[in-house]
């Protein structure tokens, strides 16, 4: 069948492939695609791919500000949660100091309770007095309602110590922003501020993680339906020709590139000890036959 498609391709153009019609190219690719995958039905020939790294993060600042310092330099290694850039932020700072007195402050909670116990006393005598015809009863009612206003006034000043350390929270969590963390661990790949240069929206620092590798690969199209999320495959990369690794599939195209007739195949392949850079060209065998 495949000999009947050559002939075919033949007759209807020439034997320059640039002069062939879109007909004939694409049953000249389809041959080319039947006797590939008629030449192995355990592994998939080698086809070339590239390295890059699971995770790129460009970090910015949450707030705008002034760089106080960056703590990390071009190739240096990150761990997830490490200090890599600080803001000034002295205003922030006595922000803070100021909310957290006001927390802690505590005189007028404690004249609240003062007022609320005299008044709780001054009730009692007033009522003692009351049923022995001592005092008048409007005496009475102002001291029960003496007693109401001071029990009002201690919930008044429990609720403004409560807003009070919200405030400091919320001064705390403003500080915090000041201070940026890394979100991965891997490698500083660009420094694109300095200190004392202002932060607004734009990256300070860029990271990559590469452990895992991404390995991004085109297949050709008689792999099609043959490749599927969790197959294995060997990676050699491009910086030596003996070592091999296995890597796993993750994801498959389902839109394919009619121009080229391949699909795109993404793996992912553990990198122990960041030893492989990413960025590296390699070459991949699927083994189909799994």
């Amino acid at each position: 069948m495949v000999r009947i498609v050559l002939e075919s391709v033949v007759s209807l153009g020439t034997t320059d492939s640039r002069r062939w019609s879109p007909f004939a190219r694409a049953a000249a690719f389809l041959a080319a695609g039947c006797l590939a995958g008629g030449a192995s039905a355990e592994a998939a020939g080698d086809l070339a791919c590239i390295m890059k790294p699971s995770m790129e993060v460009s970090v910015g600042a949450p707030v705008e500000g002034i760089i106080q310092t960056i703590h990390v330099d071009r190739g240096d290694w990150v761990s997830k949660g490490q200090v890599v850039v600080t803001l000034e932020a002295s205003v922030e700072h006595a922000t803070v100091a100021l909310a957290k007195a006001k927390a802690d402050a505590e005189a007028t909670l404690k004249s609240t309770q003062a007022k609320i116990a005299f008044s709780t006393r001054k009730l009692e005598r007033a009522m003692d007095l009351y049923k022995t015809n001592s005092i008048a009863k409007h005496e009475l009612d102002e001291a029960q309602t003496e007693k109401i206003v001071a029990e009002m006034a201690h919930q008044e000043a429990v609720e403004n110590k409560r807003i009070a350390e919200l405030e400091w929270q919320r001064a705390t969590a403003s500080l915090n922003l000041h201070t940026i963390y890394s979100p991965l661990s891997g490698v500083v790949v660009d420094r694109l501020l300095s200190p004392g240069e202002l932060a607004r929206q734009t990256p300070i620092v860029k990271l990559a993680q590469i452990n895992p590798l991404r390995i991004e690969v085109f297949a050709p199209l008689s792999l099609l339906g043959k490749l599927k999320p969790g197959m294995n495959a060997d990676v050699r990369p491009g910086n030596g020709p003996s070592t091999t690794y296995q890597a796993a599939i993750t994801v498959v195209n389902r839109v394919v590139d009619s121009v080229s007739g391949t699909f795109g195949v993404r793996l992912e392949m553990s990198n122990p000890g960041n030893a492989i850079p990413a960025g590296l060209p390699c070459t991949v065998t699927f083994l189909v036959g799994q």
